[in-house]
């Protein structure tokens, strides 16, 4: 066994475990930090796989952006998870049924390579010799796959701004800044003139 396969099983069985535990794990400030853990191997596989863009993407964006705003929302957040999973039961056949899904779609991946070896071998994109992962990812990204790209960020987009409008709540008491008001306000609403008799003022 090579150094490379050792490593690949190292990252692939922590992986599996970490993923295990982040379903599995009764505090979500746990589950949280198992998900970092298998995002770190799923990286570690990558650099292994010669995906050297993807792993460092994987650990810039998704570990250090996604993951950090999620630990801090659930730490920070007074979340009630016992009311939360008091609805767990009724949801539990859907749950099984989209297992069930995925699970045959793995199943038949993994088939895939015993049936058709060939077709694991062969590529859409021809390789080019002496272009890096990160110049032959952009290449096919911003060529072939451009307007798909361009659609996923404008779905992405629609997708953070209505989390936003459906999120915000307005305070009732908080005091607002309206600027048609300020401009249309006349003297007689902002300035009274009192008449205040002799010897009888502040």
């Amino acid at each position: 066994m090579t150094l490379e396969i050792a490593f690949f099983y190292l990252f692939a069985a922590t992986a599996i475990l970490s993923a295990v535990m982040v379903i599995s794990s009764r505090n979500p400030v746990h589950s949280v930090m198992f998900l970092i853990l298998a995002f770190v191997n799923g990286a570690g596989i990558f650099m292994l796989a010669g995906a050297e863009f993807l792993a460092l993407l994987l650990i810039v964006v998704y570990v250090g952006a996604v993951m950090v705003l999620f630990l801090f929302v659930v730490m920070m957040l007074d979340v009630d998870f016992a009311q939360l999973r008091q609805g767990f039961l009724q949801y539990a056949p859907l749950g099984a049924m989209v297992g069930g899904i995925l699970l045959i779609e793995l199943i038949m991946v993994a088939g895939s390579f015993l049936v058709a070896p060939e077709v694991a071998g062969s590529s859409v994109v021809p390789f080019v010799e002496g272009m890096s992962n990160t110049e032959a990812l952009g290449n096919v990204l911003y060529t072939r796959y451009v307007y798909l790209f361009e659609a996923a960020g404008l779905i992405l987009l629609v997708a953070m701004i209505g989390a936003i409008v459906l999120t915000l709540r307005h305070k009732p008491h908080a005091k607002r800044q309206d600027i048609a008001a300020q401009v249309g306000r006349k003297r007689e609403d902002a300035v009274e003139v009192v008449s205040v008799e002799s010897g009888k003022g502040i």
